[in-house]
């Protein structure tokens, strides 16, 4: 029973999906970030059909990225966007660690999370636009598994910069051992459909998502002295940019 409370909250709090609702408690919170991940899924089944859509009705690729684009933000209600822009606030005051930290708890939009999430916006829409293989899309889609089973490992591995939040209560009870093995026996699986579809490009996809990985421990570590909710939705869009961008360069040098 409590895997399947942590499987409805993990749905529940990471995405828009409707799911039973009851009284959260401890014990069934121990396996939310098992089930992570699968939201991610949800999002590039959306995105695999939608593209299946665009084929049959020769939908053009203007509406076809912008709707891939946006299919994320259906789901998740834009939870990560809004850890992204705080984070993008955060590192561009170039302030103390605490005065960070503080930025990060306000709700207030700055002029750098605009910019930011408006550069972010064209590299992902031009990105994703380059993405034209049915092996590659396949393989674009399964990032948004792989993003979230890496944040599901950081939250359960990485220092944490608070003793409090959301982030630091699911953490604290999480079954952490449980939680990374299964964890990182989904991304072993994951990468695997990757490079099942595309040997190279499965490869080189992976190697970006571990990069983002390596590059959000040690700039969180710098930057805020450990992870918080909103650098964890940050981590999110980081990677599955490096991601993508790695898929259309793979597409880019496989049609060249």
């Amino acid at each position: 029973m409590q895997i399947i409370k942590s499987f409805f909250i993990a749905v529940s709090m990471y995405s828009k999906i409707p799911v039973p609702s009851f009284e959260w408690k401890e014990e069934d919170m121990r396996y939310i970030f098992c089930f992570f991940p699968w939201v991610g899924a949800v999002i590039g089944i959306c995105i695999y059909f939608w593209n299946v859509v665009c084929d049959c009705c020769r939908i053009g690729i203007l509406c076809r990225t912008t709707v891939d684009a946006a299919i994320p933000l259906f789901l998740t209600g834009g939870l990560h966007v809004d850890g992204f822009m705080d984070t993008m606030d955060a590192l561009h005051s170039y302030s103390p660690k605490e005065r960070k930290l503080e930025i990060l708890k306000d709700s207030h939009i700055g002029a750098f999370a605009v910019i930011m999430l408006a550069v972010y916006g064209l590299v992902y829409f031009g990105a994703f636009s380059e993405v034209e293989s049915r092996e590659m899309l396949i393989i674009t889609c399964s990032v948004f598994f792989l993003s979230r089973c890496l944040c599901g490992i950081s939250a359960v591995s990485f220092p944490l910069a608070k003793k409090d939040g959301t982030l630091t209560l699911f953490a604290d009870s999480s079954r952490k051992k449980i939680v990374k093995g299964s964890l990182y026996l989904q991304s072993a699986a994951c990468i695997g459909f990757m490079i099942f579809w595309s040997p190279p490009a499965g490869l080189t996809i992976a190697v970006a998502a571990v990069a983002a990985f390596v590059y959000y421990f040690y700039s969180s570590k710098k930057e805020f002295g450990g992870i918080t909710g909103d650098t964890a939705g940050y981590f999110i869009l980081i990677c599955e940019a490096f991601m993508i961008v790695a898929a259309a360069a793979c597409e880019i040098w496989r049609l060249a």
